[in-house]
């Protein structure tokens, strides 16, 4: 793709409330440089994820001094630095370690709207006393976001014991018949939890959207 057809969305957020993200894992570092460029000529800030650690580093000084890069969820802001976080209004629970990188995706994507965000993490079924512990911490919270991988079960539970948004995000982790979350995916889909939400694999970013979206959330980077 050449430069020249890279068109940044810097109306979106007008008409839906959400800023554009730029997907950074299928792009050169030279696409990200140039839409770098255009985002810092517009004065615009910007939400970048998959940004891996060997593409921040190719980048041009001038824009790597702009990143706040998270090397965990692979998520960066581009000239922007979020308002301090609220009190928190989405858990953001995931199964395991393994899933950590998917909940810290949406947990950024959140920051990045001002939404604070109480991030549970290794409360998986297989230790399910660890989520009892801290589900009235989660219970008052309009929404939750819940990463899990293998059979994906932590969704369906916690949609059985909260009120609110339950937003299923299946990861790609576990060994074989796991599919790289297909299986996953395919469990929370068929969740007997009634009104569990579920994005696609991997994708926190997404869930965080279908929150913020919910929440009628309009906080985000001034013009």
């Amino acid at each position: 793709m050449n430069d020249r057809h890279i068109r940044l969305d810097f109306e979106r957020r007008a008409r839906i409330g959400l800023d554009e993200a730029v997907l950074c894992d299928s792009k050169s570092v030279g696409q990200i440089d140039a839409v770098l460029e255009r985002a810092a000529a517009a004065a615009k800030p910007l939400l970048l994820t998959r940004l891996s650690t060997e593409q921040l580093t190719a980048l041009a000084d001038r824009h790597r001094a702009q990143l706040d890069h998270d090397p965990v969820s692979s998520t960066a802001y581009f000239a922007w630095s979020p308002p301090r976080a609220e009190a928190p209004q989405v858990a953001v629970l995931s199964a395991g370690t393994s899933d950590a990188r998917v909940a810290r995706e949406a947990v950024r994507t959140l920051e990045y709207y001002g939404v604070g965000a109480l991030e549970i993490g290794d409360v998986g079924v297989a230790g399910l006393w660890r989520l009892m512990e801290r589900i009235e911490e989660v219970r008052p919270l309009p929404a939750v976001i819940v990463a899990a991988g293998m059979d994906a079960a932590l969704p369906s539970v916690v949609g059985g014991l909260v009120p609110g948004l339950v937003v299923a995000v299946p990861t790609s982790t576990g060994y074989g018949v796991a599919a790289r979350g297909e299986t996953a995916l395919r469990a929370a889909l068929v969740s007997c939890a009634p009104g569990v939400a579920v994005v696609n694999i991997d994708n926190g970013y997404g869930a965080a959207c279908v929150v913020l979206r919910a929440l009628g959330r309009r906080d985000r980077p001034a013009s």
